[in-house]
C-alpha cells in the first residue's frame, strides 16, 4: 500500500513539475523567416528592414530599419565658355578690403573648382572682354581675347582667372559672346556660355562709333540671340549698376532702358538665364544660382514619414528598446499603444546618405503562454510617405515582416537551462514540493483513520 502511495505522489510531482516548466525559461525561441522587407524609393533609393542580431537563448532579437539614397548627383557634361567682362570697371571698390573683380573672379574660381570636382566629361574655356587698349583696334573681334581654351584642369583654369588684366576702358559684349561661341567643338553635346559683367555694353563689332547707340544695342542683342540658336544655353550676370535712371551724353537713353533692350528682364530673358543683381549678390549667385542652373535636379528625398507597425502580440509580450537611435531624422521614444507603432520623420536625405535605426524586441517573463508554437510576426506593415526628386509627393507600403515561434522541448522532466539558486523557478519546486508533502500526509492520516478504525 505504502508503494502504491509513493507511486502515486511521485505521479503528481512529475505532473507538477511538467507544468512548472512551462515557463519563460524552458521556452524556446527561433526564427521561422528572416526576409529582407525592401521599399523601393527611386533607381538606387531604398527602404529596407531586417533582422541583423538574434540572441536566441535570451529570447531577443534586433532590428534594423534603414533608408538609403545612393543616387548619383548629375554633373554636367560636355562644354562650357566662362565670358569675363575685364574692363577697367571692374576695378571699383565694393568693399573696404574688395574689388569687384575680386568678388567676381573669385567665385568664377570656385564655380569653376565645383563644377569639375570628380567631373572628367566637362571642359571649360575663358574668354575675357571690354575695348582693346589700342584705339584703332576698338569695335572688332580683337576687343576679347581667348584666356585658356577647353580644359579640364582645375589648376590651369583658376590661374588663367587670376592672371587676367583688367584694362580695357569700355565694354564690347558683342566681341566676347562671338569670340566664345567660336571655341566650342562641333561634336553634339551640351554647350554652356557663362556671362559675368559689370557693363553696360556701349561698344560692338563694326559699331556706329556712338557708344551706347541703337546700332550697338542691335549687335549686341543679335548677338545674345544668335547664341540661343547655335543651342548654346546662356547664363548672363550683370551687376554694378549704380543708376538705372543715368543717360549718357552720346544716346537719349538711361542705364534701365538700355539693359531692358539688350537683356531683357529677369522673367523674361533675351536669351537664357539673366540676373540682374547688386554687388552683394554677386558671390551666391555665381556659386550657388548660376550653379544649381547648370546642376538642375539635386538628387534628395524629403519630408521622409516611415511608420512601423506592430502587432498586439508582439506590443503586449515583448519589450521594446532602442539599440541605436536614428542617425538622421527624429523617432517615437518608445511604441505608441494607441496605433502599436512607431514614428521616423527625416526632413531631407541627400545622396550619399544613409539613416539608419535598430531596435530589440525581447520576450517578456510573464508572456501569453498561448503563444507556444504559434508563429508570429514581428511587425505588421511599414508605411513610408516621401517627397520624390520632381517635388511629387509618394506613399508606399509593405507587410513583408519577419517570423518568429516560441516552443517547448519535447522532454521537459530535465530542465534545458540550469536551475537558479533563488528566484521564480526556486519558488515553484518549493510550491510543488509542499504540495506533495502535504498530499501524502493526507493520504497518511486517511489510512492511519482506516486502520485505527
Amino acid at each position: 500500500m505504502k508503494k502504491r502511495i509513493f507511486i502515486i505522489v511521485l505521479f503528481i510531482v512529475l505532473l507538477l513539475s511538467n507544468f512548472s516548466c512551462a515557463s519563460y525559461h524552458t521556452v524556446a525561441m527561433e526564427v521561422v523567416e528572416e526576409p529582407i522587407c525592401t521599399i523601393d524609393l527611386a533607381e538606387s533609393s531604398k527602404f529596407q528592414k531586417e533582422i541583423i542580431h538574434k540572441d536566441l537563448k535570451n529570447k531577443e532579437i534586433t532590428l534594423q530599419l534603414e533608408v538609403t539614397n545612393q543616387e548619383k548627383i548629375e554633373k554636367p557634361t560636355g562644354e562650357i565658355m566662362l565670358v569675363l567682362d575685364n574692363s577697367d570697371s571692374m576695378l571699383d571698390k565694393v568693399s573696404e578690403n574688395k574689388t569687384r573683380k575680386d568678388l567676381i573672379f573669385e567665385a568664377a574660381t570656385t564655380l569653376v573648382s565645383k563644377l569639375l570636382q570628380d567631373n572628367a566629361e566637362l571642359k571649360i574655356g575663358i574668354v575675357g572682354f571690354s575695348t582693346n587698349t589700342n584705339v584703332n583696334k576698338e569695335g572688332t573681334l580683337e576687343d576679347a581675347s581667348l584666356i585658356s581654351g577647353l580644359s579640364n584642369d582645375v589648376t590651369t583654369l583658376t590661374n588663367s582667372i587670376s592672371h587676367i588684366e583688367t584694362n580695357g576702358p569700355r565694354t564690347n559684349l558683342q566681341a566676347g559672346l562671338l569670340l566664345a561661341s567660336q571655341q566650342f567643338t562641333p561634336n553634339n553635346h551640351s554647350k554652356y556660355m557663362i556671362v559675368l559683367t559689370d557693363g553696360v555694353p556701349n561698344v560692338a563689332i563694326d559699331y556706329d562709333k556712338i557708344y551706347y547707340s541703337d546700332n550697338v544695342i542691335k549687335n549686341t542683342k543679335e548677338q545674345l540671340q544668335a547664341c540661343h540658336q547655335q543651342e548654346i544655353q546662356l547664363i548672363t550676370m550683370l551687376t554694378g549698376i549704380a543708376d538705372e535712371s543715368y543717360v549718357p551724353v552720346t544716346v537719349d537713353k538711361n542705364f534701365g532702358q538700355i539693359i531692358t533692350e539688350i537683356f531683357g528682364t529677369q522673367s523674361s530673358p533675351t536669351a537664357g538665364s539673366f540676373y540682374y543683381i547688386a554687388d552683394t549678390e554677386i558671390e551666391p549667385t555665381i556659386t550657388d544660382d548660376i550653379y544649381k542652373t547648370l546642376v538642375p535636379t539635386e538628387k534628395t528625398l524629403t519630408n521622409l514619414t516611415i511608420v512601423d507597425y506592430f502587432p498586439e502580440e508582439i506590443v503586449k509580450n515583448f519589450d521594446f528598446a532602442y539599440v541605436s537611435h536614428a542617425n538622421i531624422g527624429n523617432v517615437s521614444p518608445t511604441i505608441d499603444t494607441s496605433t502599436n507603432s512607431i514614428t521616423w520623420t527625416i526632413p531631407a536625405l541627400a545622396s550619399g546618405q544613409t539613416a539608419i535605426v535598430q531596435y530589440q524586441l525581447k520576450l517578456k517573463e510573464n508572456f501569453d503562454s498561448s503563444l507556444i508554437n504559434k508563429i508570429l510576426n514581428t511587425n505588421e506593415k511599414v508605411t513610408i510617405q516621401y517627397t520624390d526628386f520632381n517635388g511629387e509627393k509618394q506613399a508606399k507600403s509593405s507587410s513583408i515582416s519577419p517570423k518568429i515561434r516560441l516552443s517547448e522541448p519535447a522532454n521537459l522532466t530535465t530542465a534545458p537551462y540550469p536551475l537558479p539558486k533563488a528566484g521564480r523557478l526556486t519558488l515553484i519546486s518549493f510550491g510543488i514540493l509542499s504540495i506533495a508533502c502535504f498530499i501524502y500526509s493526507v493520504i497518511r492520516l486517511i489510512l492511519l483513520y482506516k486502520k485505527t478504525n
